[in-house]
């Protein structure tokens, strides 16, 4: 699960903006989204990652995802650096 792609990540950027910014700064291998973060936020982070062709992965929740990355909020994306 992507959840675990999360855990096992040793450089990861949490957070749209900081994701959009390493995607045009090729560093990013993969970039994970949560499926229940509103539309207006994530869209700029899915637009980059498939403009550039860079993976995308759909996880369930926010909540789960921020936890994966080891903070206390919910996690909107995540990018997995190279």
């Amino acid at each position: 699960m992507s959840y675990e792609k999360v855990l096992q990540a040793h450089k990861k950027i949490v957070g749209t903006k900081q994701s959009v910014k390493a995607l045009i700064n090729n560093e990013v291998k993969e970039i994970i989204i949560a499926n229940d973060a509103d539309d207006r936020i994530t869209q700029k982070v899915i637009q980059t990652a498939e403009e550039l062709k860079i993976p995308l992965t759909k996880v369930s929740s926010m909540k789960e995802l921020g936890k994966a990355c080891e903070i206390d909020v919910g996690a909107a994306a995540v990018a997995i650096i190279q």
